[in-house]
């Protein structure tokens, strides 16, 4: 079976989701459960960081459309960084680009939540 990992850090208010190897239905659960256990403690910003997938199946696109509704009901918002091409090119085919903002770097998309943020005061 193919490997697939997740890791999660926090840069201030913003939690980010590194992924790693491949995302399909066989490991879309591991994703699913980084996503509860986030909304469970508030952590409703979220950036996702690509730059370690390999590959991602549709089951693996479906984790994000479960979970955005729920997060931008609580003021929150997934986005997404550092994806290879062809990561990319599959996510474009879907028009996901229009659901959600894509960044280069973790750094970007962190920063843009901490351009809300500032916003917001």
């Amino acid at each position: 079976m193919a490997e697939f990992k997740t890791a999660i850090k926090e840069n201030g208010n913003v939690s980010i989701i590194n992924l790693a190897g491949f995302l399909d239905a066989h490991t879309a659960s591991s994703l699913e459960s980084e996503f509860t256990k986030l909304i469970d403690s508030n952590r409703y910003r979220i950036v996702v960081d690509f730059k370690d997938l390999a590959y991602i199946s549709s089951a693996g696109l479906g984790v994000f459309m479960a979970y955005i509704e729920k997060i931008r009901d609580n003021n929150g918002d997934i986005k997404l960084s550092g994806m290879s091409d062809k990561v990319f090119n599959i996510f474009d085919l879907l028009g996901f680009p229009l659901l959600y903002e894509i960044f280069k770097s973790e750094e970007e998309a962190v920063n843009k939540f901490k351009e809300i943020n500032s916003s917001e005061k």
